[in-house]
């Protein structure tokens, strides 16, 4: 299956910190010998892009940077040394784009950890472009069955929390409070979590957010947490036994979410910190994580065997990534309603638009 190469392509591409993203045509890279070239059909979108564009974190970005990280498309080149992916291929580009294979982190399969990994769309450029290049020993195999559109979230969202939730240890039947459950994250980890056996209560604010979360989502409760006038009590009523959830999962993009959990969780339980809020401090009460005796930890992204059991999960029909459509010539408004908090679910760039 022969594919035509074009010189040019269109991609998103941020010049400088802050912003803005210029829609503007770029050349198209060759894959080193390890490498594969994927042509992107959709890319979702991540509040991680714009903590890129606006220099948020501690770790530097390269300048300019394409952004982008979970995209979604079909194999046109590969290096010499490629032998295990051929062209015409279904493959994601995510978050992880390489990794050395060799350090003590790569051997253990926590890849993610490697001292030399390279981010697509931070320190490498990403998929808000129609050609994209990956390292092949990182790119997601999806089955041609798969619809491209439909799985560019998971190949971040998905991963991260499926990941998150398998870190927490919870075990089916017990209970876990997704904070953030209407957002991007959110969203599929209340599917993950159900897909595992568990009971699902979402916190999060809004009507909109509620309706989905109780209803195409399937928790089991949902807590607003601009309403209620103590998320503690809620939280742990909504429980079984009163006592709170097994496993608290922070999904949201601000910090205080990240100082109420250890309030709520049950004895013994585990809170994981999976949202990236800029400049925010995790908080904990001495006292009650103590004699609670409860676990606080942080889980990143997926490994490579998360990433096919997380696309496992998706392939059969368990998990619906709820998404809107939108040209990639239009990221620029994507980020906007995101800046304000006014996306439910996913948006999903398509990069012919």
């Amino acid at each position: 299956m022969s594919h035509s190469i074009p010189e040019k392509q269109w991609a998103q591409v941020i010049e400088k910190t802050g912003g803005p993203v210029d829609y503007k045509q770029i050349p198209v890279q060759k894959p080193g010998p390890d490498e594969v070239l994927v042509n992107i059909k959709f890319s979702g979108v991540c509040h991680t892009d714009l903590h890129a564009v606006n220099g948020d974190w501690p770790l530097p970005t390269k300048l300019p940077l394409v952004g982008g990280h979970e995209g979604a498309g079909v194999v046109v080149a590969k290096g010499d040394l490629v032998n295990d992916i051929e062209i015409g291929d279904h493959a994601g580009v995510k978050w992880l784009n390489g990794s050395c294979l060799a350090c003590d982190f790569c051997q253990q399969a926590d890849e993610p950890l490697c001292p030399k990994a390279l981010l697509s769309g931070y320190t490498v450029d990403g998929t808000f472009q129609q050609y994209c290049i990956a390292k092949a020993a990182h790119v997601a195999r999806l089955h041609k069955d798969i619809p491209l559109d439909r799985v560019a979230p998971v190949l971040c969202a998905g991963i991260t929390v499926y990941k998150g939730l398998k870190e927490s240890g919870a075990r089916p039947g017990q209970t876990v409070a997704i904070v953030g459950a209407g957002g991007g994250l959110g969203s599929l980890a209340c599917q993950y979590a159900k897909a595992m056996g568990l009971r699902v209560i979402g916190i999060d604010t809004g009507d909109e957010k509620k309706e989905m979360v109780t209803g195409q989502l399937g928790a089991k409760a949902f807590v607003d947490f601009a309403k209620t006038e103590n998320l503690v009590k809620d939280v742990q009523a909504a429980t079984e036994d009163g006592l709170g959830p097994h496993a608290v999962i922070l999904v949201a993009v601000n910090e205080k979410p990240f100082q109420q959990a250890a309030e709520y969780v049950r004895p013994r339980g585990t809170v994981v910190a999976i949202g990236l809020p800029a400049g925010a401090y995790l908080r904990a009460p001495v006292f009650e994580s103590v004699i609670k005796m409860i676990t606080i930890k942080g889980s990143y992204v997926g490994n490579r065997k998360d990433t096919s059991e997380a696309l496992d999960f998706f392939r059969q029909g368990v998990i619906n990534a709820p998404f809107k459509v939108v040209g990639m010539s239009e990221l620029q408004k994507v980020y906007d309603l995101m800046h304000e908090g006014k996306i439910a679910g996913r948006y999903v760039v398509d990069t012919s638009k």
